[in-house]
């Protein structure tokens, strides 16, 4: 998320430090009435078999994950990222299956086209269609800036730490403090802003795709559960773990809410995926941390958190 770009997450460390950079409309009583029985009734029948299409950014597209697949190439998709595995689960043909998402992908490029370091991404929406049977859609990360926020708190973390190592047992957030002054809350007005656009998108895939089941995809957890430490993974003050893994849950709720409003399923990773963050063991995590372990972005899933995301949404289109 974030500018969760081709690249991935970028993050700099402190002190010279130097880290590899990586790059989610109002609709009238009658509209929201037909989409409740839209959402009543696909959950009540067995999960289509396509045409499928995946809408969305990094989390999505699984950057350096192999095999990196499809075109163009600057979006970083791979041909195990959650979407390519629910399709294979589903027994979904690859004529009707098509991968759209992009790393650093925003709403809007839903809607208009997208300019890669490798390419032009055609505006996402455009791979829907009246046949279109199933649409994932995990977005809303690059809107709100979570990528240059996460920068700045591990560099401000990085500081912290070098200049008074046992002020780690307190709630200090040095990061918070650049996004939250007396009653405003930056991020949490970003958030907003882009549950008003995701409500608009929501409203246009449903004008393309009537027919289609809608799935809004969560991001899973980068932060553990609880606990103010994690380490060299992400050297970060303690009170500003709290602060980012509070931002992550309010944008999941948002991408909750948003898309029961619009009759759409809400896919949860962020539970199924507590223990498996960037602070846990090598062998364990869903998410990769600064120096990746295993083929991944910085900051994003590795192959195991596709395949765990793709458990979840796969478990939502059965329930």
């Amino acid at each position: 998320m974030g500018q969760l770009a081709r690249t991935g997450m970028g993050v700099a460390l402190a002190c010279g430090v130097l880290v590899t950079a990586v790059s989610i409309g109002q609709n009238s009583n009658s509209d929201g009435d037909k989409a409740q029985v839209k959402k009543t009734s696909a959950s009540a029948s067995a999960p289509p078999k396509g045409p499928y299409v995946a809408l969305g950014d990094s989390y999505t597209s699984g950057p350096k994950i192999p095999p990196q697949t499809g075109d163009p190439a600057g979006c970083d998709r791979s041909g195990r990222n959650y979407p390519s595995v629910v399709a294979k689960e589903l027994g979904i043909k690859a004529a009707d299956f098509r991968d759209v998402s992009c790393s650093g992908a925003t709403i809007t490029d839903l809607t208009t086209p997208q300019s890669t370091d490798h390419g032009t991404n055609p505006a996402q929406l455009s791979a829907l269609s009246a046949s279109t049977k199933v649409v994932t859609i995990g977005i809303g990360g690059n809107d709100i800036g979570f990528s240059s926020m996460m920068t700045k708190c591990v560099a401000t973390g990085s500081l912290f730490k070098l200049a008074d190592r046992l002020t780690d047992v307190t709630d200090n957030a040095p990061c918070k403090e650049k996004y939250t002054s007396g009653d405003t809350d930056e991020v949490a007005q970003k958030i907003r802003a882009t549950g008003d656009r995701l409500a608009r998108a929501l409203t246009e895939i449903d004008r393309r795709a009537p027919e289609a089941r809608v799935y809004v995809v969560g991001y899973p957890a980068i932060l553990p559960a609880e606990g103010t430490e994690c380490g060299r993974e992400l050297p970060l003050a303690p009170g500003d773990v709290t602060f980012l893994r509070e931002k992550q849950q309010e944008l999941n709720t948002m991408l909750g809410e948003r898309a029961q409003a619009a009759g759409a399923t809400y896919v949860d990773t962020y539970a199924p995926s507590a223990g498996h963050d960037a602070c846990s063991p090598a062998g364990t995590r869903w998410i990769e941390p600064l120096r990746p372990s295993s083929p991944a972005a910085v900051v994003h899933p590795n192959e195991h958190g596709e395949r765990g995301m793709a458990t979840a949404v796969l478990s939502a289109m059965k329930n």
